[in-house]
């Protein structure tokens, strides 16, 4: 079954989720906060970079370690930039970066299974067979497109592995896959450049009987996907996934060996300097993937040699070079797998899937960042008595109030339906408030 189709989240589960915060949040004064803002961020050039986990990051290793527990595992809880803040001792170089980084330690997803809980996590809604629901980056595409009309390439890039679904927002907001290399699948070489002129206007004749076709949305949908492809055989805005390229027009140079010795020589570092680049190019979504977290068995002996080393490298690279270059403040960072992994330790030194109590990573963006909010209890078995619990609506209304766009935005499905944006999350106070 392929779960890029949903079941929409019930007002009761949404409701329990909210009730504690409502009380304690004076609502008019957060609303016209975010209100306010909206008009400030406007005129700036936003990005959001999502550093997605697939199979699901064992959270209580990295962000939520539980010294003394049962449950706590090998590792040890080492300080952070950010007072009273502790992370894992084998993310050093991301400790020394945290002021500019902040935890949600309370996520309750109750999604535990790879398809439904990635399909959650990048839409805000659970799967449902009469809808498929935008993929947040496809939201932040069409947002975007109604503002800017400079960027020649996408507006959406997924590095490294495919992203979600661009749903009822139509083809023209999928994700562009390139690997961490920014090689694109089927490329056309120089030869086929050159006689492209030819091939366009043969094309272009063939789009039209494709329009006046009466096909509905599907045939403009199509020639928007050709066109964006042309734009990308002929932009120079291209140079942004190339780090060999440069261009004086976009600002871009070639990436010296020092900066590619600071992001590491490995898929999930290249990827987050190519995503760098595509911000300074004005491309406001980049997802980049870093799987292998399905970590069932010899879950310690893995992040200690493979997973945590590249991750440290990464993030605290990545927060570093934006921060160097003024742009940290403008680019929200997010750092999250469909859901975390049980507190307790199986037979085979793993952890399994455990969506109930993990912990999701923001950063930038002008967050009010340098905190752990939320928490779980003492064996990461649940969210921590008095407590908020949050949701991936949450998490992306955060980010939407960072981009500037619009919470109280509703999008129409094919069939009619009003889908709210985040699925009506709301933005986590301690980051914006």
């Amino acid at each position: 079954m392929a779960v890029w189709n949903n079941y929409g989240m019930k007002r009761r589960h949404f409701m329990k989720h909210v009730a504690t915060a409502a009380a304690a949040i004076p609502a008019l004064n957060f609303l016209s906060h975010i209100t306010a803002h909206v008009d400030t961020v406007r005129s700036r050039q936003k990005a959001c970079i999502l550093m997605w986990m697939g199979g699901g990051p064992p959270s209580i290793d990295i962000f939520d370690l539980k010294p003394g527990s049962k449950n706590g595992g090998e590792f040890k809880p080492i300080e952070t930039a950010a007072q009273g803040v502790q992370i894992s001792e084998h993310m050093p170089e991301t400790a020394k970066v945290f002021q500019d980084l902040s935890l949600v330690r309370s996520m309750s997803t109750r999604e535990a299974d790879h398809s439904r809980g990635r399909y959650y996590m990048h839409t805000s809604y659970v799967p449902n067979p009469t809808v498929t629901h935008p993929t947040f980056g496809s939201v932040v595409s069409y947002q975007f497109s109604q503002q800017s009309h400079s960027l020649e390439i996408p507006a959406f890039v997924s590095i490294g592995g495919p992203s979600g679904d661009a749903g009822f927002l139509g083809m023209a907001h999928a994700p562009f896959v390139v690997d961490s290399s920014g090689r694109i699948q089927n490329a056309p070489s120089d030869e086929n450049k050159r006689r492209l002129p030819g091939r366009l206007a043969m094309l272009e004749e063939v789009e039209k009987s494709f329009i006046n076709s009466g096909r509905g949305d599907l045939p403009k949908d199509h020639l928007n996907v050709y066109q964006n492809a042309v734009n990308l055989m002929t932009s120079p805005q291209m140079a942004a996934f190339n780090a060999n390229s440069s261009s004086s027009a976009l600002g871009l140079e070639q990436e010296s060996s020092q900066t590619r010795e600071l992001y590491g020589q490995n898929a999930f570092g290249r990827g987050l300097l190519m995503a760098r680049r595509l911000v300074e190019v004005g491309v406001p979504f980049i997802e980049v993937n870093m799987g292998g977290w399905d970590l069932h068995q010899n879950v310690f002996r893995t992040l200690r040699d493979q997973r945590l080393p590249q991750l440290d490298q990464g993030i605290s690279a990545l927060v570093q070079d934006l921060k160097q270059r003024s742009m940290l403040d403008d680019v929200v960072l997010v750092w999250m797998g469909e859901f975390g992994r049980t507190p307790r330790i199986n037979q085979n030194a793993g952890r399994d899937h455990w969506a109930a109590s993990w912990t999701t990573l923001l950063g930038g963006g002008g967050l009010n960042n340098g905190q752990a909010i939320g928490a779980t209890d003492s064996d990461g078995i649940g969210i921590a008595d008095g407590s908020k619990s949050y949701l991936p609506g949450d998490i992306w209304a955060t980010v939407a109030y960072a981009l500037g766009i619009p919470l109280n935005t509703v999008y129409t499905s094919k069939r009619g339906r009003p889908m709210k944006l985040a699925n009506g999350g709301t933005p986590v106070r301690e980051l914006v408030g």
